[in-house]
């Protein structure tokens, strides 16, 4: 009797995943826990410069500032709505892509056409489909950007729907993908773009490590969702996209063909102005509201039915959208606080000292911690890449290495700090929680800065 109790109680007892507060919740104490750290650490600034009509950092120029107020305690919560408008751009791509990818389900042209490739592909073959669509995902991580994918994860969710698995699984696909690929991609106009242009390096060059870097990176992924996310216990939420018959019954209408060669068009045309007139998000959202509009009324819907599954779609994703503002609101307490270029400054001073051979490693971590207080790839280049650079000529670090080293700090924890607006709204369209996100990708965030610290030491090693 006792040892039943005992495995009961053992039973009863939550896992560290399922202890995880809400994201709103968990986001607040992140807040709460922010603005007090402002008590602690005092304001500081970095003098900046216009070079190249970018603001830089001047290296060495880091001072402390006095006669800075505190920050009154009713600002944590002015800080809430001051995050939802800074973010507003994240919100409202999340709020027109859930309009438009539940119209195209309304329609069954989604649906219809993953059922028909999915069949004509196989469902044995579902290792297979994972394994490509990952790397898929990955190509447009590399050459697209990070937020400028966001609207195209519920295509994975169907696809993981399509070979018998859950949203989670397709979650991880589309999510994982685009992340890795943004993180390490050898182009990266964001983070690789400016940080040579800081360090005084050729334009994409060194770009053999971070290839290799990329694609081993991607393929340990989709072996780590074959082999782990797939079997994971998920529980599907009510508004799961999920496809609606077998496999074997589904058709292609010529309105479904035209539907898609119309969404597929779009995609194009946004994929075009992203590379040839710098679209970034209210650009592909306006893209994304257009598509929604002109399918609706290619399957017949009147203005006020595309209104009304726009207004559907959006409201299934308020709840994830809405966390993305809430996160902004902690880098506004920073800001008012003045302490960020404090946090940058410190941080930095860890990486010098240390064992050359290590120094790329620490420089990683450091990046990493960074990427909570600044979630822009490119706005932490701007900030950290001229006080960084001088730290790697001191410590015999290559400029190479230290952009590489940042390239991984910055871009990998993207996928788990719960400030990063991009990872937030692809989960709201994925419909996976953030606990659910980080029970499933921590195991794989361990093995990937394993893999991501050997090249770096490799690196270090051949004189890269």
């Amino acid at each position: 009797m006792a040892e039943q109790q005992t495995a009961a109680a053992s039973g009863s007892r939550k896992k560290w995943y399922q202890a995880v507060p809400d994201p709103m919740v968990l986001i607040f104490i992140i807040l709460v826990a922010t603005y007090f750290l402002t008590f602690i650490i005092p304001a500081g600034e970095f003098e900046r410069v216009t070079q190249d009509g970018r603001t830089v950092v001047v290296p060495g120029s880091f001072a402390y500032l006095e006669n800075v107020a505190n920050i009154p305690l009713f600002n944590i919560f002015v800080a809430i709505p001051e995050g939802l408008i800074s973010a507003s751009r994240y919100l409202f791509i999340v709020f027109i892509a859930g309009g438009l990818f539940h119209i195209l389900q309304k329609t069954g042209a989604l649906e219809n056409a993953i059922g028909v490739a999915v069949n004509r592909v196989g469902v044995e073959r579902r290792n297979m489909i994972i394994v490509v669509g990952t790397f898929i995902y990955g190509f447009f991580g590399v050459a697209v950007g990070f937020e400028n994918n966001i609207a195209l994860v519920p295509i994975a969710v169907l696809i993981a729907s399509a070979i018998g698995c859950s949203s989670l699984v397709g979650t991880a696909m589309a999510v994982g993908g685009i992340g890795i690929g943004f993180a390490l991609s050898p182009i990266n106009p964001y983070t690789v773009g400016v940080a040579q242009g800081i360090a005084e390096l050729p334009t994409f060059s060194g770009a053999w490590l971070r290839t290799l870097l990329v694609l081993s990176s991607l393929a340990l992924l989709s072996l780590y969702i074959c082999k782990r996310v797939v079997k994971m216990e998920f529980e599907e939420p009510d508004n799961a996209e999920a496809l609606s018959k077998p496999l074997s019954e589904y058709r292609l209408t010529k309105r479904n063909i035209l539907t898609m060669v119309v969404f597929v068009g779009g995609l194009i045309a946004m994929l075009i102005g992203v590379f040839t007139r710098g679209w970034y998000i209210n650009e592909i959202a306006g893209t994304f509201l257009l598509l929604a509009i002109i399918i609706g009324a290619l399957n017949g819907l009147s203005a006020n039915g595309i209104v009304k599954q726009m207004m559907e779609g959006a409201a299934s994703v308020t709840a994830g959208a809405l966390v993305i503002g809430v996160a902004a609101s902690i880098q506004v307490i920073l800001e008012q606080a003045v302490i960020i270029d404090t946090i940058v400054n410190s941080l930095s001073a860890l990486i010098d000292g240390i064992p050359s051979i290590f120094s790329a490693i620490m420089a990683s971590v450091v990046q990493g911690i960074i990427n909570l207080f600044i979630p822009s790839g490119s706005g932490q280049a701007l900030v950290t890449m001229p006080i960084l650079i001088p730290v790697a000529d001191l410590v015999g670090m290559s400029r190479q290495l230290m952009i590489t080293a940042f390239q991984v700090g910055d871009g990998l924890t993207n996928l788990i700090v719960p400030t990063s607006g991009g990872t937030l709204a692809m989960l709201a369209l994925g419909r996976v929680s953030y606990a659910q996100w980080l029970k499933a990708i921590l195991p794989f965030m361990v093995l990937v800065y394993g893999l991501s610290w050997i090249g770096l030491v490799i690196g270090h090693l051949v004189g890269y």
